[in-house]
């Protein structure tokens, strides 16, 4: 096992540029977030995908609707458990 710091330049031309593109990429993103009125949404999709794509490596299978389903099964059922058994769908 290698000590750290590595004994290799990081500051090269070549990933300055790359993370140049992806600081711009990072703050456009930013930007398109804040015009969603639930930004959580955002998060928990690439949550979801990445649940999804981990259980793809265990050989479960499963789709995105399938997901989003049990998701939203879930957020209603925490309501009830609260109490709240008036909740409206828009």
């Amino acid at each position: 096992m290698k000590n750290l710091p590595l004994d290799i330049e990081l500051e090269t031309i070549p990933i300055l540029k790359a993370l140049n593109k992806a600081s711009r990429s990072l703050a456009e993103l930013k930007g398109e977030v804040r015009t969603i009125p639930n930004e959580n949404i955002l998060i928990n999709t690439l949550t979801l995908q990445e649940a999804k794509e981990s259980s793809a490596i265990e050989n479960i299978v499963t789709t995105q609707d399938d997901l989003f389903r049990a998701e939203v099964d879930n957020t209603f059922k925490n309501f009830n458990i609260l109490g709240n058994t008036n909740v409206k769908v828009r």
